[in-house]
């Protein structure tokens, strides 16, 4: 009995030394603040140098690196950590981080084998100084999103989803959409010079092709052996830091990525993807590298799970994917993305055109959006609809006059501008954060019709000003029934938008109810961008009138007016 429990103890006693001696090869060696200066809303960067065994340095169920930090208020945060290089010998990790309060913060960094702790650093300090940058985007209202300073933000911008393409299937445009020209580094400064301040892009096979190993369309990347495509990454890298020095904010498309064994992943079948538990944790480390790799950054607007979700579903019209099957998965995948994004950025995903029960009811998702093509005349009262229906923000993520790339745009390219133009003005007028965004970026670019977001983005401005952030309604009406006028008032100014859609001029009184006589009143050519006052304005009882308002053909223009 007593020699059996001498074996026993000299057992247990190995299994300790056998656990002490393999953590023992798993520890961080080393790590160093890179920036001493931190600065509040900007990233401040650790190097990591850890000695371990892995396997696949991406998958937390092998090896991972979070960084545990104390806030200047006593907030809690938990920063996941990303794998730059290296072996099991050594292998360098980063630590991206963008500090939401001024003061000092405490940190240390856990080091896990098998998800479980195996080495923890002593705490160490850093102070952060305060700065003139804004943070990260958050929901505050249907008008608006709010940054962590409390400033007031509406995106006004356009689709921009990939860099020119080395092997486009545009009958018409072929050429123009295999221009070189088209990359990040000219679209976004044009749009920034345009007064557009939000874009959305896609992560896919030909465009910051991650999860992709080769067949990428694209001659701005090379194909690899690695887990996470080099050149995807440093594209990645780049279109952050352009976006941030440009003041753009982008709604990033993660997409499914790639879930097959030629680009090394775990297989399943678009159906298995949304179900399949080992499906879902690659993409759970998915999403923990693009948080801990690129999270830090106020540039990333929102993050965006799928483009058109609803289309993925009837991939296979005769046999389509369960509405519950893809509900549930974006239900855990945006708590799972809340958990491990400390800075808490917006999160969203899209429809084409047709609901998913339970999609727009999703708790963790911040704001709800579909597309619409060929019917501009549905976006405002889409939002307003989906806003009411579902009390969350509602983003028109693309539109246009037309979505078939089998056509000739240019036989009805007057159509297609006059849409561009209008869906920014419905927008605009519309409770929505984001005013819809466009697409077709080549073409209108080569048009020059994307120039025309200054002229909103002028009176967008004025709006924000003027209410601080802050939008009422109020019902403005046009006396004739062909005129079509939609109204916000922005603090103490009015503001009351006119569209004659038809072929022939209109003459038309604007009913403003319940406002004082005594006021000032100006109007804003819509095409021209020119201001004029106005001195035709009477009063009737209880209601004010512009008796004088003219339309061309086509024509459009905002009616401004403010209490004295």
């Amino acid at each position: 009995m007593i020699k059996k429990q001498i074996i026993k103890g000299f057992c247990t006693i190995g299994l300790i030394l056998a656990v002490i001696g393999s953590n023992a090869q798993n520890k961080i060696i080393a790590f160093s603040l890179e920036n001493k200066n931190a600065k509040q809303y900007e990233k401040a960067e650790w190097k990591i140098d850890v000695v371990a065994d892995f396997d696949n340095p991406y998958f937390q169920e092998d090896i991972s690196i979070d960084m545990e930090l104390k806030s200047p208020s006593g907030k809690r945060l938990n920063l996941p950590c990303y794998y730059e290089f290296g072996n099991s010998r050594k292998s360098t990790w980063r630590a991206r981080f963008m500090a939401q309060e001024k003061g000092k913060y405490s940190y240390t960094f856990h080091l896990k084998k098998n998800e479980k702790v195996a080495f923890s650093t002593g705490s160490k300090t850093f102070n952060v100084s305060g700065s003139k940058m804004k943070g990260i985007l958050h929901a505050a209202s249907n008008w608006t999103f709010r940054f962590d300073n409390g400033e007031a933000f509406r995106g006004i911008g356009e689709n921009i989803c990939w860099e020119s393409r080395a092997d486009d299937d545009s009958k018409f445009f072929k050429a123009l959409h295999e221009n070189p020209k088209y990359n990040y580094e000219y679209m976004l400064p044009a749009l920034s010079s345009h007064g557009g301040n939000y874009f959305r892009t896609w992560i896919c096979s030909w465009n910051l092709p991650l999860d992709w190993k080769s067949g990428i369309n694209n001659k701005r990347y090379t194909n690899s052996s690695a887990y996470f495509n080099p050149s995807a990454i440093a594209k990645m890298d780049r279109l952050v830091n352009l976006s941030d020095s440009l003041g753009l904010y982008m709604m990033l498309t993660l997409g499914p990525g790639a879930y097959d064994s030629k680009n090394g992943r775990y297989q399943v079948s678009t159906a298995e993807f949304f179900k399949d538990p080992k499906a879902k944790k690659q993409y759970y480390n998915r999403l923990r590298f693009i948080v801990a790799r690129w999270g830090y950054s106020s540039a990333i607007g929102a993050w965006e799970f799928f483009n058109e979700i609803d289309n993925v579903q009837f991939r296979d019209k005769n046999n389509p994917i369960p509405a519950e099957d893809i509900v549930q998965w974006h239900s855990e995948m945006a708590e799972y993305l809340k958990k491990i994004d400390p800075f808490d950025h917006l999160i969203t995903t899209s429809i084409s055109h047709r609901d998913l029960k339970g999609l727009n009811n999703i708790d963790n998702i911040d704001f709800n959006q579909k597309h619409i093509y060929k019917n501009n005349r549905a976006l405002p009262t889409t939002i307003v609809n989906y806003t009411r229906q579902f009390g969350k923000p509602y983003v028109i993520g693309e539109y246009g006059y037309e979505y078939d790339w089998s056509k000739n745009f240019d036989l009805f390219a007057q159509e297609m501008d006059s849409d561009f133009k209008r869906g920014l003005w419905y927008g605009l007028f519309s409770p929505t954060p984001v005013l819809p965004l466009s697409w077709w970026w080549e073409y209108f670019d080569n048009r020059g019709t994307d120039a025309y977001i200054r002229k909103v983005r002028t009176i967008q401005d004025r709006m924000m000003k003027a209410g601080k952030g802050n939008f009422d309604t109020f019902s403005a009406t046009s006396s004739n029934a062909e005129v079509e006028c939609y109204s916000v008032k922005c603090g103490e100014e009015y503001y009351i938008y006119l569209y004659n859609p038809k072929k022939e001029k209109h003459i038309t009184k604007i009913n403003l109810p319940l406002i004082s006589s005594l006021y000032s009143a100006e109007r804003y050519d819509c095409e021209s961008g020119i201001f004029s006052a106005l001195d035709n304005v009477t009063s009737i009882a209880d209601n004010s009138q512009i008796v004088t308002a003219v339309l061309d053909p086509g024509t459009d223009a905002v009616y401004i007016l403010k209490n004295k």
